[in-house]
């Protein structure tokens, strides 16, 4: 079975739920579906997080999905996600030119574009693998786990998120930074007997909004997000607590910003750098149109897997959204590319 329909397959793999944590139904419909078509597959534990850090966190198994061919060491692993972002949005839906529902686009629309061009290549002999991996919308958990086990005779790694079908020459890292300011509740009306955590709060955030943020020529520039705010107990009481949850985009190292932040808060709250994903740069190969990814991809954590490249069909401006949708004629566009720089990429 050299040739199989993806679209026929991301239409399966939309209708089974995955949303991050609850990935273990949809892993086993992929192993499954790989054994029978002719791969040999192992499965990678990914435990689950503790509940009282991860909300949403599951009860049920979740592993990552590894396929190789018997006998071959492969020298280039197609790699993507199959979790979505919650929440589920039911089955698949069509019609003559698109596929509509949570994942058609990331990433199981590129999931079985990367399928099919595995199977077409280990056809011709070219030695291929696949790793499909749990976790990469909240934390890459999956892809770390598949760093600690590499498969060591990988030389490169195609990663499938949306670009559009044009290779990727960047992609942002991500800073997550959490503020947390304390303070001394008191009536409103006497606010010299209190201390404002939110006052504290704002004021270091309007620092921060003034910061001057890296921008690399070519690549885009640094973007700073204040994703949540809360704080304070009511209008009539002064707030002894407030906290913010930020992300910065980055487009180098991350020690300037941090420092950055870091003189912003001092005497008004505290800082944690929760999560860092760093800047990562590609090559530009003959062929293949070229973008710059603004968001974070699982690539910086997959090291260990050889040298990376980015590509996949769909646009990531409907992703994580009601009204994510992919053309067909994307996904079939993208299995000859991904065909194209395998070959390109073993056989050069």
């Amino acid at each position: 079975m050299a040739n199989l329909d993806p679209i026929a397959l991301t239409k399966q793999l939309v209708d089974i739920e995955s949303t991050t944590y609850h990935e273990g139904v949809c892993g086993e419909f992929l192993a499954a579906y790989l054994a029978e078509i002719g791969w040999e597959v192992s499965r990678q534990t990914v435990e689950q997080p503790d509940k009282a850090k991860s909300p949403g966190a599951g009860d049920g198994p979740r592993f990552n999905v590894i396929a190789t061919k018997q006998g071959v060491e492969p020298k280039l692993f197609f790699s993507t996600h199959f979790d979505t972002v919650p929440p589920f949005l039911g089955p698949c839906r069509e019609d003559e030119t698109h596929l509509y529902g949570r994942g058609v686009c990331d990433a199981k629309g590129i999931l079985a574009a990367q399928v099919a061009a595995a199977q077409r290549l280990a056809a011709e002999g070219l030695p291929v693998g696949m790793l499909f991996v749990v976790g990469e919308e909240r934390d890459s958990a999956g892809a770390k786990v598949a760093n600690q086990h590499p498969v060591k005779s990988s030389r490169f790694l195609i990663n499938g998120e949306p670009t559009e079908n044009k290779l990727a020459l960047a992609s942002k890292g991500c800073l997550r930074v959490e503020l947390y300011a304390r303070g001394k509740a008191a009536h409103s009306a006497y606010p010299e007997l209190g201390d404002s955590a939110i006052d504290k709060l704002v004021a270091a955030l309007a620092k921060i909004q003034e910061l001057q943020l890296p921008v690399v020529e070519g690549i885009g520039d640094t973007t700073l997000n204040v994703g949540l705010l809360s704080g304070g107990r009511a209008p009539n009481v002064i707030a002894d607590k407030a906290e913010a949850h930020l992300l910065v985009r980055l487009v180098g190292p991350s020690e300037p910003i941090r420092e950055g932040i870091l003189a912003c808060c001092e005497g008004l709250c505290e800082v944690e750098f929760s999560l860092e994903l760093p800047f990562v740069q590609m090559r530009a190969l003959d062929g293949f149109e070229t973008m710059v990814a603004k968001y974070t991809t699982d690539i910086p954590s997959l090291t260990n897997w050889g040298e990376p490249f980015l590509l996949g069909p769909g646009t990531i401006l409907v992703a994580h959204t009601p009204d994510e949708v992919i053309a067909k004629q994307e996904i079939l566009d993208c299995v000859e590319l991904y065909v194209k720089l395998a070959r390109q990429l073993l056989t050069t």
